[in-house]
């Protein structure tokens, strides 16, 4: 089995402090992983590390097979990196800053439309300058360039802060079809019950590894919520 991403056995450490502490995980294409753990688990340093700007003391990552520390440039990109508070230009429409952002990466012009249309980003809003917008409405342009790049990788930084119930249920059907088009998304997060909506894993990430693991279910409650209780916890059983 292939994945898209695989990190094995990554150490870091700041100084004399270690925050990563030989974790390990792997997604596969159209899974959407969430990675959830407290203010210094070592979330956004995972997400640092996959976009090669942190290099592992001990370790390795991949991004579609493509070794992040040997080919940073190769591997950042095959991935989208959507932070929690997206930096686009507000002078710009939704249209110009996916166009503008493409010919920067030398991805061509690409089918913007079509990109702002699948990440559900409504028509009127289209050529409307960034800064009138609202938290979710940034999220899915930003989301609509990784769409016309036709990247097979997303890294998300706590996508639903600040969200309102109809933007975090519009950001969870965006998700759903982003994984219907083979995208596998790795998102990190505080937020236990929006990840247990959307997610087909979530990782429990404490003291830099990941020492529990839970995977969806079939039906319509996809965790059992005493397993996400134990999850949230940091129940002590290796994954």
């Amino acid at each position: 089995m292939s994945f898209v991403i695989e990190a094995d056995g990554l150490f870091v450490q700041y100084g004399a402090t270690p925050v990563l502490r030989g974790l390990s995980l792997q997604l596969r294409a159209g899974e959407i992983y969430a990675l959830l753990g407290g203010n210094g688990a070592g979330k956004s340093t995972t997400i640092n590390v996959l976009l090669g700007f942190v290099r592992p003391a001990a370790g390795s990552a991949a991004v579609c097979g493509i070794d992040v520390q040997r080919d940073p440039l190769a591997a950042r990109a095959r991935l989208a990196y959507v932070p929690e508070n997206v930096a686009l230009y507000e002078h710009l429409t939704a249209r110009e800053n996916v166009s503008y952002f493409l010919q920067l990466a030398g991805a061509g012009d690409g089918d913007v439309e079509l990109a702002l249309e699948t990440a559900g980003l409504a028509p009127q809003a289209w050529d409307r300058r960034l800064g009138g917008y609202s938290k979710g409405m940034r999220q899915k342009t930003a989301i609509a360039l990784a769409l016309a790049r036709a990247v097979p990788v997303l890294l998300l930084d706590e996508p639903t802060t600040g969200l309102d119930p109809r933007a975090t249920s519009e950001f969870n059907a965006l998700l759903e079809r982003l994984r219907q088009r083979g995208v596998a998304v790795l998102m990190v997060t505080h937020d236990l019950q929006g990840a247990a909506a959307v997610a087909d894993r979530i990782g429990y990430l404490e003291q830099g590894r990941i020492v529990r693991t839970l995977a969806a279910g079939a039906g319509r409650q996809r965790f059992a919520a005493e397993e996400l209780y134990r999850c949230y916890h940091g129940a002590r059983e290796v994954a």
